[in-house]
């Protein structure tokens, strides 16, 4: 079976994290520090602050930011539930506008009517999908006009970049996520990254008990720190992370010569942007026929995500139409195109995607229909 994922660890991590062991500070430490410099240059900002997720990276900033009861942040409807329930867990009430059709990211005119006729909107998060780019300007301009922080959900996007400038350098403040399937890995962890002293600071802060110093705890916070076993693995991973993100563009490309001719829509790439491929999502009105046909020829496929936001249990309530995503939701298939991948992988997966269309399409109904 070729893997939908397939962290690439290696002896570089192992050796990084018996040093750790070795040294015996497990916890948040120097490695942990080095490990958010490290970052904050990679991405081109002042600042890095690691968490201990992506999840728990979102919600200190929202903190940070000062978003809370009676608070809008507007984002996107089609994303894991995760860049949603952050925005709520600081206090917030998320505020959902349509995605763009072909990239699958908001759309700036949806959040400039969204914005327009709601009161009390703090924020927009911008959520990087897929590792291709939201459309940072028009929303930067946005959050411009009306004064509203602007921050950006880079947990698939690590190495991206638009108009030329690194992902995570585009906002009030960013953050990434370092689960085992993200472009690089961390075991499990987060990353904020800033310009402003002001949000690193207090995102600092709250991510270690509201802390100031020794037992003095100016507010209430959490225990978000990261470890130093985590650091040591991402710092290694970090060096990695160039030759990871181009051996997935590389894939990408070759999928979308080879599947050019067949029946599935493949991702689109806008000219300002630069994606890192943290999935290859094609679209297709036949997907439960063709991820089983695929699974059959030893593909493994992913549906990232089968259920916008809106209509989670947990989000019962809350109102709103918005077409692109439900259509993306339910046409959204990923086909394999991590670093563990060689050229002969690759094909074969391009290949089944063909011998679907030449054995089984002709003789089907479409499974979803245009609305």
């Amino acid at each position: 079976m070729i893997p939908i994922a397939d962290p690439q660890l290696g002896d570089a991590e192992r050796e990084a994290v018996r040093s750790v062991v070795d040294d015996g500070q497990l916890a948040d430490g120097p490695v942990v520090r080095q490990f958010e410099a490290e970052f904050a240059d990679h991405t081109g900002v002042e600042h890095g602050v690691a968490t201990t997720n992506g999840t728990t990276a979102l919600h200190a900033v929202f903190e940070a930011l000062g978003v809370g009861d009676g608070d809008r942040v507007v984002t996107t409807p089609f994303s894991f539930v995760a860049s949603a329930n952050a925005v709520r867990l600081a206090g917030g009430t998320p505020v959902f506008a349509d995605v763009d059709p072909e990239t699958l990211t908001l759309d700036p005119d949806a959040v400039a009517d969204v914005v327009a006729r709601t009161d009390d909107v703090a924020a927009i998060l911008a959520v990087h999908l897929y590792g291709t780019p939201a459309d940072m300007r028009d929303l930067r301009d946005i959050a411009d006009d009306y004064g509203l922080a602007l921050v950006e959900d880079a947990a698939q996007a690590h190495g991206a970049r638009y108009r030329g400038d690194p992902v995570g350098s585009l906002s009030d403040a960013a953050c990434f996520s370092f689960y085992p399937t993200k472009n690089m890995t961390s075991g499990e962890g987060g990353m904020v990254t800033t310009d402003h002293d002001a949000v690193a600071e207090r995102v600092r802060r709250f991510a270690d008990h509201g802390r100031t110093e020794g037992y003095a705890h100016s507010e209430v916070g959490h225990n978000f720190r990261m470890t130093s076993l985590c650091a040591a693995i991402g710092r290694e991973q970090l060096r990695r992370l160039p030759a990871f993100n181009t051996a997935r563009r590389e894939h990408a490309e070759r999928l979308t010569d080879r599947l050019a001719d067949t029946h599935v829509q493949t991702p689109t790439e806008p000219a300002d942007a630069t994606s890192v491929y943290h999935q290859y999502t094609i679209r297709t009105d036949y997907r439960e026929d063709l991820r089983a046909h695929l699974a059959d020829e030893g593909v493994q496929t992913g549906v990232y995500y089968p259920t916008p936001i809106h209509e989670q249990p947990a989000y019962d309530g809350w109102d709103g139409e918005f077409p692109a995503a439900e259509r993306a939701a339910d046409r959204v298939l990923s086909l394999p195109v991590h670093p563990g991948l060689d050229d002969a992988d690759v094909d074969a997966v391009a290949s089944a995607v063909e011998s679907f269309d030449a054995a089984v399409l002709d003789a089907r109904e479409p499974e979803v229909v245009d609305s």
